[in-house]
């Protein structure tokens, strides 16, 4: 668990991180989960950050993360968002997740959905984990990994 003062490093590092990248953000909010420290930023440019399809986002965590593991030996996960961006993704991802799980229950044919990165397919998959009427596999390599929604067979 991450010291009061171990948070206050992480939140420091990364408000230095973006003055330094001369990018106004504001901190709105920080908070432990376990051993996840989730930060959400709010900026006027959040496309800027956030880049196509998240990727930007996920390139500044992942250097940040870097930056931390130098100041922070104890092992933590970080995760940030910007402008509510993947709460909004995670929320249309489980939507899609019980609509087409539902379309694949009542004509029972299997759907693929598009090309994922792993955490927009492990939401996929953790959405419909206790539904008794579908299963869900990822097939594909790389960047078109998908995820396949089928109709869990009769009887």
């Amino acid at each position: 668990m991450l010291s009061r003062e171990q948070q206050d490093t992480i939140k420091n590092t990364v408000q230095e991180f973006f003055q330094k990248a001369t990018l106004e953000v504001e901190i709105k909010e920080s908070d432990l989960e376990g051993e996840t420290f989730k930060i959400d930023l709010e900026t006027e440019i959040p496309q800027l950050l956030i880049g196509e399809q998240g990727q930007t986002l996920t390139e500044i965590q992942y250097l940040l993360r870097l930056i931390l593991r130098r100041k922070i030996v104890e092992p933590f996960f970080l995760d940030l968002d910007v402008n509510g961006y993947k709460r909004k993704k995670n929320i249309y991802l489980e939507e899609l997740a019980h609509t087409t799980a539902n379309e694949v229950s009542l004509l029972r044919i299997e759907k693929e959905l598009s090309p994922m990165s792993a955490q927009e397919r492990r939401i996929v998959h953790l959405t419909l984990v206790d539904r008794s009427d579908v299963v869900t596999e990822s097939r594909g390599e790389g960047a078109e990994r998908r995820v396949v929604i089928k109709p869990k067979p009769l009887g």
